[in-house]
């Protein structure tokens, strides 16, 4: 029992102290994600969303909701949760790579900091702009169904509202700060995470009951339960793969001491930028998909968009492909720049053997290359399965979502991260790791 890694973990102050502050953000954030925005009618508002069964209105509702965790239906104070501040951080990080004075700016001391409250004002912006659209879609969700907004007066519902949930999208942003800086795990991968896994009891309840109606049979449940697990064993063994780049630095002699003359190694990733290219690309989309189809009844070309982007359709799923690659390679680029890493390997008096101290930039980005266009393929498979999933059998959105795309690419890579920091915590307080072995990366 000694040596038990879960006794373990709550041994150590530092990291009990840890685990229990991210429970109770993320408590916190559950009680957000249920509380209904004033001027709802919960109970009417629920029965029109289960009247879809299915259709694009179905997997709209579905696709929101995932992400924020059942709050999108109930039209909660975190309904937009934090997709906005992902949304304008996309937005930026474009900005940077196109204008070169932004991008000294954000190099220069302070920086970053100044990036960040830019990201923090776009967002707000950004949530006004969305919030105003969700106005408009409970107006029409109100004439279908008399008495789901209770006030009568539509301005003072709309400022509200709108007040209400731009607030509640920038309270989603703050507590996910506070994760990173006193919890454990990145605090914004955290949240999404947390609103996936709330969904689970859900969509394991809603397929038992298709099962047990006759809807779908359960020889198809038994083969996609297996093939669920071999994804996931796909995802793991993916995201544990590292190509490693020999690097050989010479014996400098600096006074009377000596430095250097060792082998060291540049770890790359098979799939350099993790998860975060599906996370952009669903965020990317998340964006004009709740604009159009909010307002696609005030426009007759927003109606035209918001079919197109039928999260079932073949132009949504195309161009998620497309984003996904983009990102893939965009996101690489901006955190694993070959010219700042060759630059510092040849400062260091580095030089990676067999390769031209010149050619050192050149080799690098070969190497990245040959990464990032299998891993963003990949990414992409994986994105599209629960579509593929949902039309062939005829599964739930709920738990189609769950069986691929975003939603398990975050499962695994939030629980690889978060057990990799927890076990770096163990292990600086002299404990064995959460395995045996331990949390081991295969080289490639």
């Amino acid at each position: 029992m000694a040596n038990n890694p879960i006794v373990n973990m709550f041994k150590v102050k530092e990291l009990r102290n840890r685990i229990f502050f991210t429970l109770l953000i993320l408590a916190v954030f559950r009680l957000g994600s249920v509380l209904t925005i004033p001027g709802i009618n919960a109970t009417l508002l629920l029965q029109y969303f289960n009247s879809f069964a299915s259709g694009a209105e179905s997997a709209f509702a579905s696709y929101m909701d995932f992400f924020a965790g059942g709050a999108f239906e109930r039209f909660s104070v975190f309904m937009l949760g934090v997709m906005p501040y992902i949304s304008t951080q996309i937005i930026l990080q474009l900005a940077l790579v196109i204008f070169p004075s932004l991008k000294r700016i954000a190099q220069e001391e302070g920086g970053q900091q100044r990036v960040q409250a830019w990201t923090r004002i776009g967002t707000i912006f950004v949530c006004l702009l969305q919030s105003v659209a969700l106005t408009v879609y409970a107006d029409s969700i109100n004439q279908a169904v008399p008495g789901a907004i209770i006030f009568d007066n539509k301005v003072y519902f709309n400022v509200l509202a709108i007040l209400t949930v731009t607030t509640g999208s920038m309270i989603t942003v703050w507590m996910g700060d506070q994760i990173t800086a006193h919890g454990i795990g990145n605090g914004i991968s955290m949240l999404i995470f947390a609103g996936i896994v709330a969904r689970l009891p859900s969509a394991v309840y809603e397929l038992g009951k298709s099962v047990s109606n006759g809807d779908i049979n359960i020889v198809l449940v038994i083969v996609a339960f297996v093939l669920f697990l071999v994804i996931i064993g796909l995802v793991v063994f993916e995201q544990s793969g590292q190509r490693k780049i020999a690097v050989h630095y010479a014996k400098r002699v600096v006074g009377r001491k000596m430095y250097g003359g060792q082998s060291s190694y540049i770890p790359f990733k098979i799939n350099p930028s993790g998860v975060i290219p599906i996370i952009f690309a669903s965020a990317f989309l998340t964006f004009p998909l709740q604009i159009a189809n909010s307002l696609s009844s005030k426009a007759t070309w927003l109606m035209k968009v918001s079919a197109v982007l039928n999260p079932l359709g073949f132009w949504y799923n195309f161009i998620e492909v497309l984003l996904i690659i983009f990102f893939a390679y965009f996101y690489t680029q901006v955190t694993l720049n070959p010219t700042e890493i060759a630059k510092n390997i040849r400062e260091n008096g580095g030089s990676i053997p067999g390769i031209r101290t010149d050619h050192t930039e050149e080799y690098l980005q070969k190497v990245l290359n040959r990464l990032i266009l299998p891993g963003s393929l990949y990414l992409a498979v994986i994105a599209l399965l629960p579509t593929v999933i949902q039309i062939i059998f005829k599964f739930p959105p709920s738990i189609s979502m769950l069986m691929g795309g975003t939603s398990l690419l975050i499962l695994v890579g939030v629980d690889i991260d978060t057990m990799a920091q927890v076990e770096a915590l163990l292990k600086m307080h002299h404990h064995d790791g959460l395995t045996k072995k331990g949390l081991k990366s295969r080289n490639l």
